[in-house]
């Protein structure tokens, strides 16, 4: 066998180290393919998430900047991430917003819960608790009540937001000395339900819009919009 030019033997060499770096590289040399993302979720948790995040975001920034790719942002996660959980932006408000109602029914609950509290007692601890609630979550609350795009046919909010009816109706029922059916009122019982609602859901608009503060200007000093609720309060629960 004829012995290789110099020249020729060098030339294969360097071919062979550039194949052996090809075919193995070295351990931690290599490049991630740019569709592998990290996954700091599990799947399941990953929802759950999604949800706190829209929640922060929602406090903070108000309905306005509530949008999927806002959320997943806060996440740190994928921008599909939020659509594959929720489908679109009705689906996840949707689910935010049985949370929201949720925390509501349980902060009523709680208020009114003492079982040595007279019946106008426990009525006047949920009114406040209702504001109180609407003032420490206030973006929370305008989803629940002013947002447009909540889809009541998702069993989640469907049943939330019907535990809160019926807390309202079974308060109402209770000032009547009545039963109260949820799905048949008679029309003077309509009219309790939603005059009850419309003092309190009212009051609370105009305290978070700051459209009180010109009546509270001309109180008495010292007073407040608490005490004016108070005082509201006092006149209708009390009221036969």
């Amino acid at each position: 066998m004829r012995k290789p030019e110099p020249a020729q033997t060098r030339n294969q060499s360097r071919a062979r180290k550039a194949a052996g770096r090809t075919a193995s590289p070295r351990p931690g040399r290599g490049r991630r393919p740019p569709h592998v993302e990290a996954a700091p979720y599990h799947h399941g948790a990953l929802r759950d998430a999604l949800l706190e995040a829209a929640e922060r975001v929602l406090e903070r920034d108000g309905l306005a900047g509530l949008t999927l790719r806002a959320v997943a942002r806060e996440a740190g996660v994928s921008h599909a991430a939020p659509t594959h959980h929720f489908g679109d932006l009705t689906g996840l408000v949707s689910e935010l917003a049985a949370i929201g109602f949720r925390q509501f029914n349980a902060v009523m609950a709680t208020a009114c819960g003492g079982g040595d509290l007279s019946f106008n007692e426990r009525a006047m601890a949920r009114a406040k608790a209702y504001v109180a609630y609407a003032q420490a979550h206030p973006g929370m609350y305008g989803l629940m009540f002013r947002m447009e795009r909540l889809d009541y046919s998702r069993p989640s909010l469907h049943e939330a937001a019907g535990a809160a009816f019926a807390g309202l109706a079974g308060a109402v029922a209770a000032k009547r000395h009545e039963t109260i059916s949820e799905n048949a009122l008679t029309l003077d019982q309509a009219a309790a339900i939603a005059r009850a609602w419309s003092l309190v859901h009212g009051f609370t608009m105009l305290l978070l819009d700051g459209r009180l503060q010109d009546i509270v200007d001309r109180l008495p000093k010292g007073s407040n919009a608490e005490k004016l609720l108070d005082a509201m309060l006092k006149t209708t629960v009390t009221k036969d």
